[in-house]
């Protein structure tokens, strides 16, 4: 099979993409991926089905495919803008007449009339006609099929009255230009709308593409600078950042030190302090030095690609709330036939307006209702709250875990790494008798150096060793510690005080080693508390979420770190397998958030409602979890949970103002209360009922969080 990517313009609703969604179903395309927020489609094509033809059936729907790479060529009427402003120079002549006060004899002749709506006519059915057939064939009728109608009638009715010299009484020419004229500027600032939703997307891919400084030697090894762009960098390749400039890729540093604010991915303002060996993401800028670095990832291995992965995905997620939106815009169009066909039988039966006029309301009924509203409420929505998250340093896998923040009611907190900062230092250590400092020294950091526990860590850089041990065997052993057999067959052991064969020594120490399962001697080390912790977790409690901590470290370091904090509930000496029971029974009671960093914590993150992890934990902890916060640190958590409630009542109320428009919008349109203007009036508040939408999705941009 082969693996298809296509940008797709035109899309600007669900109601879009559910059209090319069936569309390719139906041709034999098994679970398409189709987002209108960034007009991409992505699919596995079987080898038996022909690309081209997909590509001109979703054209025939009124979409323009192009490849990945392919640039967006702007032709002539190729966009909803210049579609407007062509249609309006002809519209304006054919409404004039209508104006109190202006009086053009000219322009009330109907073959004049004919003259000047035939272009817009034209235009309009080569894009809403063309659409709105093939949907029809397709079996999934979309929004340019009540377009449509509306401009066939009101013309073919006009066109009639023209051919039996009786223009005066059948003349709605203007009706047929007016409609296509303001439904074309609707979709424009629909396009714009949602445009306007993927600001912080943009300004992430905008990051991706700069100049950069690339060094390169000549043959007396000579340092020669060229400008290049960033997309040509390789991995290995040797870069300059001045002050001022944005490291193109990400990077780690060979010469110099610099100030350097990576607020694009980690959304931190303030800038970090980075030295020689240290990493540097790209996209961020160099405030203060200047730095010279090997390109360590390129393209879509950049932290920042993986950002903008994630978010595109997260995207292409339906959250739960859209399930209900998305069935009855299925069914929307259907439906709003059936009613305007209602509503010129209704007319012409009870009320004495004649056909003229009866249809004109019908009309209005078609082009006043919008289901795009529907399907734009929730994406948008969701659009700005990804986009916002990204811009913070909060980064979501899915849609479902934003809306899901809304029902948040216990955050659970693991403790080492993540509510401590796990930079440890080594305070005091004991040796049993028989055993030298040396070789305690020795078999500890050959030990430890294979485990990616941050104690561990600490203790094999503190304690390197040339000389370290090689093991026949060696295993970490997930919550209890790690176990090696040397070439002579002696076992070791290092972990917890309960891991202890014999007791020895005294509780209280954070690692015990064993040889041959006797004692040899403990080791303490020391971890602060994050900075920002005690402000997170207070801030939580004034959003009325019980927090607890949730450790497989001993009691009594727990207990410290946890009334130091003020967390509520203190669970201490559980196993990864305690954890994910603990976890299990927890959301049972009510929906739990999980916050965690370590290997341990990785199936507890899993079980949780919502699993967050921090930006420097370890691989599988990120992989399990489905929000990321990307500025190593617990700062953002509070943003994040509030971000999800925001999000989710923008969301409501995004639904309320769509299911309220079209209540209220189609029987004023039926009942002929817009007046003979009705189908003008119609389509222009048809139009501005999704910018409505997209305002009020924006207003998230700003909303207080915390």
């Amino acid at each position: 099979m082969e693996s298809v990517q296509w940008k797709v313009d035109g899309m600007s609703c669900t109601n879009c993409a559910l059209s090319i969604h069936k569309y390719l179903q139906a041709s034999g395309i098994e679970a398409p991926k189709v987002s209108f927020m960034d007009g991409e489609v992505q699919f596995d094509m079987p080898q038996e089905i022909k690309k081209e033809i997909l590509i001109k059936g979703i054209q025939k729907l009124g979409y323009k495919v192009r490849g990945q790479e392919e640039k967006q060529v702007k032709k002539w009427l190729d966009n909803n803008k210049d579609r407007a402003l062509f249609s309006f120079l002809f519209t304006v002549p054919l409404v004039m007449h209508m104006i109190p006060g202006v009086h053009i004899h000219l322009l009330m002749n109907p073959y004049i009339q004919l003259t000047l709506t035939l272009p817009v006519f034209i235009l309009g059915m080569s894009y809403f006609g063309k659409s709105a057939w093939y949907s029809i064939t397709q079996g999934i009728p979309n929004m340019n099929v009540l377009v449509s109608i509306g401009a066939l009638a009101s013309f073919g009715y006009s066109l009639y009255g023209t051919l039996i010299g009786q223009g005066a009484l059948f003349a709605y020419y203007e009706t047929t230009a007016t409609i296509i004229t303001l439904v074309f500027f609707g979709n424009y600032l629909e396009d714009a709308s949602v445009q306007s939703t993927q600001r912080a997307l943009k300004d992430l891919v905008k990051a991706q593409k700069v100049m950069a400084n690339m060094i390169v030697f000549d043959e007396n090894h000579k340092e020669i600078i060229f400008n290049v762009e960033s997309t040509s960098l390789k991995v290995g390749d040797i870069i300059l950042v001045n002050a001022g400039e944005t490291i193109p890729m990400d990077s780690k540093i060979l010469w110099g030190e610099a100030s350097v604010n990576e607020s694009i991915v980690t959304g931190e303002s303030v800038p970090v302090f980075r030295k020689m060996h240290d990493i540097l993401l790209g996209g961020s800028t160099i405030e203060n030095g200047t730095i010279k670095a090997y390109v360590t990832a390129v393209g879509d291995d950049t932290v920042l690609a993986n950002i903008l992965k994630m978010v595109k995905a997260a995207q292409g997620e339906k959250p739960p709330v859209q399930i209900l939106a998305d069935k009855i815009s299925a069914i929307f169009v259907p439906l709003v036939l059936g009613i305007a066909l209602l509503t010129l039988i209704g007319n012409l039966i009870i009320t004495d307006i004649g056909f003229g006029a009866s249809m004109l309301r019908a009309i209005a009924v078609l082009v006043i209702s919008c289901p795009c509203a529907m399907g734009l409420a929730t994406p948008a929505a969701i659009a700005v709250g990804l986009g916002r998250g990204a811009r913070n340093g909060v980064l979501f896998k899915n849609a479902k875990s934003l809306e899901t923040f809304k029902d948040i009611k216990q955050v659970v907190f693991d403790k080492t790494g993540t509510l401590t900062s796990g930079h440890f230092t080594i305070t005091n250590f004991k040796i049993e008798e028989g055993i030298t400092e040396n070789d305690f020294k020795q078999i500890a950091y050959s030990l430890e150096k294979y485990s990616n526990h941050p104690i561990a860590k600490c203790i094999s850089t503190h304690w390197k060793n040339k000389e370290d041990i090689k093991w026949k065997t060696i295993e970490e052993i997930k919550g209890r510690g790690i176990q090696a057999t040397d070439k002579e067959g002696h076992t070791y052991f290092a972990g917890s005080y309960a891991t202890l064969n014999e007791n020895k020594a005294e509780d209280g120490h954070n690692i015990y080693i064993q040889k041959n399962n006797v004692f040899i001697g403990w080791i303490d080390v020391a971890d602060e508390i994050r900075p920002e912790a005690k402000e997170v977790i207070a801030t939580l409690h004034k959003q009325g979420i019980h927090t607890i901590l949730l450790s497989g470290d001993r009691k009594i370091k727990c207990e410290q770190v946890g009334k130091a904090l003020g967390i509520q509930e203190i669970i201490s000496e559980q196993s990864p397998a305690d954890k994910l029971n603990k976890l299990e029974a927890l959301t049972k009671i009510s929906p739990t958030a999980m916050v965690g960093d370590g290997i341990n914590d990785a199936p507890a993150l899993a079980k949780a409602t919502i699993g967050i992890s921090l930006s420097n934990a370890s691989h599988i902890a990120i992989q399990s979890a489905q929000v990321i916060l990307m500025n190593q640190g617990l700062k953002n958590l509070p943003m994040a949970l509030g971000l999800g409630r925001r999000t989710y009542e923008t969301i409501k109320e995004n639904l309320a103002w769509a299911f309220s428009y079209n209540i209220i919008a189609i029987p004023v349109a039926a009942l002929g209360l817009l007046g003979t203007w009705g189908p003008t009036y119609g389509a222009l508040i048809m139009g501005l009922s999704d910018v409505v939408l997209a305002i009020n999705s924006l207003r998230l941009f700003k909303k207080k969080l915390v």
